[in-house]
């Protein structure tokens, strides 16, 4: 599991958005970049997070952030997901868990009483030169926004 901390250099992932256009680490350099791993997209937690980072995306452009959500959903599903909800940021379709790995948020997972592999939700904010400036496991959905924009 996560291993990652701040301080560390960030993975120099590679992955493709909703329409198949590529993402990677170097695309960002001279911005704060927010990557938040989130379970499934369209699901209520989910859907409460990326909303909360949408209503708040003037306040992250202001102060020089770029955004990208990832999940293992395929294109199809993510390019639903942002176009129903209106979300101003890339979303990967990371069906073969490239990045996620990378970043080491896939792993046990205990649900109902039933355990599985899964997708921690986690949000890394990288500083402009590729270093974790922070790692936030406690993911608060509703309120995710102040929690990076402190």
């Amino acid at each position: 599991m996560i291993t990652l901390k701040k301080g560390d250099k960030a993975p120099d992932f590679f992955g493709v958005d909703q329409d198949g256009k590529p993402h990677q680490l170097e695309d960002y350099k001279g911005k704060k970049l927010v990557v938040f791993f989130y379970p499934k997209a369209s699901t209520p937690g989910c859907t409460a997070e990326a909303s909360d980072l949408r209503d708040n995306f003037e306040r992250f452009q202001a102060n020089n952030y770029a955004l990208l959500g990832v999940s293992a959903d395929s294109a199809k599903a993510q390019a639903k997901f942002k176009d129903k909800y209106e979300f101003p940021f890339p979303l990967l379709a990371d069906e073969e868990k490239e990045v996620i790995n990378a970043f080491g948020v896939w792993g046990p997972k205990k649900f109902m009483g039933r355990e599985y592999d899964g997708i921690h939700r986690t949000t890394f904010v990288i500083d402009e030169n590729g270093i974790i400036d922070e790692v936030i496991e406690n993911v608060k959905t509703k309120e995710h926004a102040a929690q990076i924009l402190k």
